[in-house]
């Protein structure tokens, strides 16, 4: 019966959530205690941060480079072409840049978190480590989490940088004057325009590692199974973003 079906999924659904979210508390109550694991904490870092740096980087200036030249051809019919790097800049730096980048380290550190750890759990690493008393969230969970909290705000900037800038080149190629580009930046944008772009990438660099971990941790099944899981975790994060940044943006709204 379609009814129960989706009384069943519905359900499963909210179970999964509140695994999910009893993981984040968990991860996020060790992370100002000891043993801290400084080395896998730097490492991931390193994958997630320094690894993501060309993905992000080349999403952000074609990105841009597309939205100056569509702000381009809107704009010239009313002679207002001095404003495209602020329409650039705008929806960048508030929407596009956290999504994208979110989106693109969904799929690249997401997916490689929960086949690593799936890996270990599917070989019987993973209860190796119970057994010679490792908390498993502290040092897998938590050392994940704080390195996406701290990459993710970086990656987000960097992709807005970069997009401003292949903004700038498409523009200087129509004949617009850079004063003029780089005046506008500051007439669109306020304040709290820095704070959401910040924000956004956090919250969602939160959901990648948890959702990642979460999924990775409960692989079963063999190769077969991490392969379903890693699938699991780059459809489910990419979801979350971009539904949750719905959320956000409307909260932000609300508190102007």
């Amino acid at each position: 019966m379609p009814a129960r079906y989706i009384e069943k999924q519905t359900l499963l659904f909210f179970s999964e959530l509140q695994i999910i979210a009893a993981l984040a508390l968990k991860a996020i109550a060790r992370i100002f205690s000891k043993p801290f694991y400084y080395r896998e904490f730097v490492t991931q870092l390193d994958k997630i941060g320094v690894g993501s740096l060309f993905i992000c980087s080349l999403t952000g200036l074609f990105t841009g480079m597309v939205m100056a030249l569509q702000a381009i051809i809107q704009l010239k019919p009313f002679a207002s072409t001095s404003y495209v790097g602020g329409m650039v800049a705008v929806t960048m730096i508030k929407e596009l840049g956290p999504v994208l980048s979110s989106l693109m380290v969904a799929g690249r550190v997401g997916s490689a978190i929960t086949a690593e750890l799936g890996t270990m759990v599917v070989t019987e690493q993973v209860d190796a480590m119970r057994v010679e008393g490792t908390d498993i969230v502290k040092r897998l969970v938590t050392s994940r989490l704080k390195a996406m909290l701290i990459a993710m705000p970086l990656l987000a900037v960097v992709t807005d940088t970069v997009a401003i800038l292949g903004g700038y080149i498409i523009a200087s190629g129509y004949s617009i004057s850079p004063l003029m580009y780089w005046k506008s930046l500051p007439q669109f944008m306020k304040l709290q325009d820095l704070g959401e772009a910040l924000a956004k990438p956090v919250f969602f660099g939160f959901l990648i590692a948890m959702i990642s971990c979460h999924v990775g941790l409960r692989v079963s099944g063999g190769a077969e199974g991490v392969g379903v899981a890693v699938k699991r975790t780059v459809v489910f994060a990419s979801i979350f973003i971009l539904v949750s940044d719905f959320f956000i943006t409307k909260l932000f709204i609300a508190f102007r």
